[in-house]
């Protein structure tokens, strides 16, 4: 594992040319410095160099848990109350020589992982590329930072569907059409085997594609809410799908790992396919989001296969909308979420219930949030067992 201290002087080595670059330009009192949402800002005077340099702190109390409960052993865990430092991000990123020639790196100082490194190629809206490793666009609720959701975290359906962090290049755009017919896609090549991972196990790649309907005309960012309080609806209906063959069943920051139930891989052990449709609207406060999940694991080696199933559904508003004298910067949100680890056995279920209240500083890059959780599962021979869960935490970047 690489030690922060040569990270962050890998990262500056890296840079040395946009450094360089603002160090001579040809009138070094028009290099600007600003601030905006993706921190410090240093730009050349011809504009050709950019660099956007920010830090971001996660910090959580959780009792009688912070993680979401995955056996029945879990429920009868010692209740605890905790505070940590739950992320502790670097994020780099700008452009270099074209504005539309971009880069990114972002990395977890409390753990110690590189989570990004990519290069776009965004010359054209409708014909962009992207190559290096990045977090996959399969769902909404993954895709959105882990700053800007409206709960704590995600849903427990994440993790058995999130393909995760992925090493691999993808071609993406928008089809700005009018009105209806906007779309937007992504189409990707990837190594298939997680973050970090610097092999394909087999000589197939995991292959995934997204399709995305942007019904009322224009895309809808990702980014939890409806902070904007947009004066018009924006709205999109997605399908998304995925075929892998790896050692593994599922994926999570820290790479590839084994869903419950299945035991570790051998090369191109598990042909993995899914699929999920998702939808998502913001009107004036209020935000809406969905998505539901079918995924097949195919053990090739015992001639195995199980179909997993589940779907959330979340909504939230700033009640200021409705009684003026609530703050404006208060958002209460709620969520529903069920996964079936076997669809062939019907008792086979686990549930989530949340209610979050969001109080937003300076966005999401200064909130806090306090969130009640309530977890039930379900087994065909076992009792049924509940939990209920309290969270609060402060995210803050600068």
């Amino acid at each position: 594992m690489l030690r922060p201290q040569l990270v962050l002087f890998l990262f500056f080595i890296w840079l040395a040319p946009t450094f360089s670059a603002l160090a001579q330009s040809e009138d070094s009192t028009q290099a600007s410095i600003t601030h905006s949402s993706k921190g410090f800002v240093f730009t050349t005077a011809d504009k050709k160099f950019q660099l956007q340099f920010a830090s971001r702190l996660q910090f959580r109390f959780a009792t009688p848990d912070d993680q979401n409960p995955l056996t029945f052993d879990d429920f009868d865990n010692p209740d605890t109350r905790l505070f940590k430092i739950n992320r502790a991000r670097l994020k780099i990123g700008g452009h270099a020589y074209q504005p539309w020639l971009k880069y990114y790196f972002e990395y977890e100082l409390a753990q110690g992982n590189l989570l990004d490194f990519r290069v776009m190629i965004e010359k054209w809206p409708w014909l962009k590329f992207k190559f290096g490793q990045w977090k996959v666009e399969y769902t909404r609720e993954r895709f959105i930072s882990s700053g800007e959701q409206q709960l704590v975290d995600r849903s427990i359906i994440n993790r058995p569907f999130t393909l995760d962090r992925q090493q691999g290049a993808t071609v993406y755009g928008n089809l700005a059409g009018k009105g209806i017919a906007n779309f937007s896609y992504w189409v990707a090549a990837l190594t298939g085997t997680g973050r970090g991972s610097t092999f394909n196990d087999d000589n197939k790649l995991m292959y995934f594609g997204r399709l995305q309907w942007n019904f009322l005309g224009e895309e809808l960012d990702f980014a939890g809410g409806d902070l904007e309080i947009s004066q018009r609806p924006v709205g999109i209906i997605a399908f998304a799908a995925v075929t892998n063959t790896s050692p593994y069943t599922r994926f999570s920051q820290s790479g590839g790992g084994q869903l419950e139930g299945f035991e570790a891989g051998e090369n191109g052990q598990y042909k993995v396919d899914q699929f999920q449709v998702e939808s998502a609207l913001n009107y004036q406060g209020f935000s809406w989001a969905m998505e539901i999940h079918r995924k097949t694991i195919f053990d090739i080696k015992s001639q195995n296969g199980t179909t997993l199933g589940g779907f959330y559904a979340q909504a939230g508003y700033f009640p200021h909308g409705l009684i003026p004298s609530i703050t404006p910067k208060l958002e209460i949100a709620m969520r529903l979420s069920q996964y079936r680890p076997d669809l062939d056995i019907r008792s086979n279920t686990q549930q989530e219930v949340g209610l979050v209240g969001n109080y937003f500083f300076a966005g999401h890059k200064n909130k806090l949030t306090a969130e009640v959780t309530r977890f039930t599962f379900e087994d065909q021979s076992l009792l049924r067992k509940d939990e209920t869960r309290f969270r609060f935490q402060w995210d803050i970047s600068f």
